[in-house]
């Protein structure tokens, strides 16, 4: 009995060992839309793949030994699955599998060497990183225009899963998914189009709002114009009835002056 159980005891011990040997141990940060921005600090080495990449799948090994050697070469070894986070293979303009990023205190430089692990050694310990151009300020991951693609991508994965969803619950053909989807789209490009105008309007009124406002304006001033013209007017008309008066009064006083003249004459005495 007591042999039995002992037997039992190693047997059990073999295994659960065995499991253990089995399971391996990954070396490699797993990076996902959450946690990315871990990569701004510090040096990194990240690999964009997906499970069904052939090309992927051999680099895989390759990987996990530079992930092994990130003490000796101070690094962070990350890998990021573009079926998971497609928000990131947007923000990063991932156009093909695998693709390989240097990132150094946030800012990023695409590796285009090649894939065998010397190469990747040599391009962190030699910092051959810094002979290779940093992608530019506008399509850097970090950027608003690329926030803005990340959620586009996205939204398309939420579009696709929506798609097959539709297909498969309900039975609808493809063109009909793709019949919703235009609709949609034409009703939401409607709206948002309709919205923009509104604030484009708010903040730029129409040019015949405006002329009437100026119009308002004018006849305002224009009252206040013609009131004024009015009241010079009335003052340069007092001002020409007592030229007026003045010039009468002249004209009196010459004439009075003049009639003692023609008294002091004399008549002529008649032959």
């Amino acid at each position: 009995m007591a042999r039995s159980s002992a037997i039992f005891l190693c047997v059990l011990f073999l295994m659960v060992f065995s499991f253990s040997l089995s399971k391996k141990v990954s070396y490699v940060d797993k990076l996902d839309e959450d946690n990315w921005q871990n990569m701004l600090e510090g040096e990194w080495m990240v690999e964009f793949y997906a499970p069904w990449c052939p090309a992927c799948k051999a680099l895989e090994k390759i990987w996990e030994g530079l992930a092994f050697q990130k003490k000796e070469l101070g690094i962070n070894v990350g890998k990021i699955d573009v079926t998971d986070s497609p928000g990131l293979s947007g923000r990063f303009m991932v156009t093909a599998l695998p693709t390989i990023y240097h990132v150094k205190d946030g800012v990023f430089r695409q590796y285009k060497s090649p894939r065998d692990k010397d190469s990747l050694v040599e391009f962190v310990a030699k910092q051959t990183w810094a002979k290779v151009e940093p992608v530019s300020s506008w399509k850097s991951p970090t950027s608003i225009q690329m926030s803005i693609i990340s959620h586009f991508f996205k939204m398309s994965q939420v579009l696709r899963v929506v798609h097959n969803h539709l297909m498969e619950e309900y039975g609808l053909p493809t063109w009909g998914g793709y019949l919703i989807f235009a609709i949609g789209t034409i009703f939401l490009g409607a709206f948002v189009g309709l919205f923009i105008v509104c604030i484009i309007d708010c903040i730029y009124p129409p040019k015949q709002f405006m002329e009437q406002t100026k119009k308002k304006q004018k006849g305002s001033g224009g009252f206040m114009t013609a009131a004024g013209s009015n009241e010079d007017e009335i003052a340069n008309a007092i001002k020409d009835d007592l030229v007026d008066e003045e010039n009468s009064e002249s004209g009196d006083s010459k004439s009075q002056n003049s009639t003692p003249n023609v008294r002091k004459r004399k008549s002529r005495k008649a032959d």
